[in-house]
């Protein structure tokens, strides 16, 4: 008797682990899945990079459009440039430092693309315009490689690229 209750605590030595075998298949399994998860997962991150930073630039234009209704021209590089959303510039007209009513953008907003360039902001001159509609400034991002004018280049789509596109739409 004394023998038998001894026993029966321990059990069979033999199912008391896991084997080799089943461990390399829960290692396999992990391994699997965290390759489904880089593979589904890279590519939603770049997609998401490239909206935000679109946002940004969004957000950018409609401040400098509303810099432009109040102050009646952008913002040069005299008056800092994109800077001059956040921080009143120095005006040598005392009529327009009173027209300044920014911040044009929420204070501690960052210049920088989802990929830690600085936004882009080029004043184009009127006479080298293509298109009368097309704003007075080029506004974008450099993109992920950091050199300007490449395909990766974030840029606003401008209406002769929206109706372009929907053309051709329509034509197909």
């Amino acid at each position: 008797m004394i023998l038998r209750s001894k026993n029966r605590g321990y059990g069979r030595a033999s199912g008391a682990g896991f084997t080799l075998i089943e461990v390399l298949l829960v290692i396999v399994i992990i391994l699997m899945l965290a390759g489904a998860l880089v593979v589904f997962v890279l590519p939603q991150q770049k997609g998401a990079e490239k909206n935000t930073t679109r946002l940004l630039l969004t957000q950018i234009q409609t401040a400098l459009d509303t810099y432009r209704l109040n102050i009646g021209s952008y913002p040069t590089e005299d008056q800092g440039g994109l800077g001059a959303l956040l921080v009143k510039p120095t005006f040598e007209n005392e009529r327009l430092a009173e027209k300044w009513q920014g911040p044009y953008l929420k204070p501690g907003t960052k210049m920088d693309d989802a990929w830690g360039f600085k936004i882009r902001y080029e004043l184009i001159d009127s006479s080298q315009k293509t298109e009368a509609s097309a704003p007075d400034y080029k506004l974008y991002s450099v993109g992920p490689d950091g050199q300007p004018d490449t395909e990766d280049d974030v840029k606003l789509a401008e209406e002769s690229d929206t109706t372009k596109d929907s053309k051709t739409v329509l034509e197909q």
